[in-house]
């Protein structure tokens, strides 16, 4: 009963510093990256639409995607996606064909405020993070008149030591990111 518990709990704090890195990714570092286009909703025909659906996003140098809509009428569309997306500050070009998307160079001040950004997605992972202890507490509660109340308290000890490690996982990933965004 208590490794079940445990098996949800590492289960979901798993996905939630998952959805935390996927987040990282999609702030911009100095280099382009497909991924950071990846949360871009396109209105097409009237529908929001991921843009990995509507085109393939490539890089072509250090500092420029290429896209490549599958439906041409999609174009503008696109673009529009693109222009209106905060924290890239991207100015998108198309040539009839293809979409280029050539980012500018970040200056000192925008690198310290993607830092923010990351830093506050860094905390919702903790908290989520947290809340699934506290559920895993709940669980284990409830497991008292079935299991005993010394099993409960040596098993929420051990459910403080896996959060501890998984806190430590996004902190990781979150120096990482810092890192990579404060290189110059």
């Amino acid at each position: 009963m208590i490794e079940e518990v445990f098996v949800d709990v590492k289960e979901r704090m798993t996905r939630a510093i998952e959805a935390a890195k996927e987040s990282f990714a999609t702030v911009r570092t100095g280099r382009a990256s497909p991924s950071l286009l990846q949360n871009v909703q396109v209105d097409y025909y009237g529908t929001p639409t991921p843009l990995s659906q509507l085109a393939s996003v490539q890089n072509q140098d250090a500092r420029s995607l290429l896209i490549t809509p599958y439906d041409k009428g999609a174009m503008k569309d696109i673009e529009t996606a693109i222009r209106d997306m905060p924290n890239l500050g991207a100015n998108p070009s198309n040539d009839g064909t293809v979409i280029r998307v050539t980012l500018p160079d970040l200056t000192e001040e925008r690198r310290r405020e993607f830092v923010k950004i990351v830093k506050s997605r860094a905390e919702d992972a903790r908290v989520v993070v947290r809340n699934v202890r506290r559920a895993g507490m709940d669980d284990l509660d409830s497991l008292k008149s079935e299991i005993g109340e010394d099993d409960v308290a040596r098993a929420e000890k051990e459910l403080e030591v896996i959060t501890k490690q998984f806190i430590e996982q996004i902190d990781d990933a979150f120096k990482r990111k810092e890192a990579e965004l404060l290189e110059v």
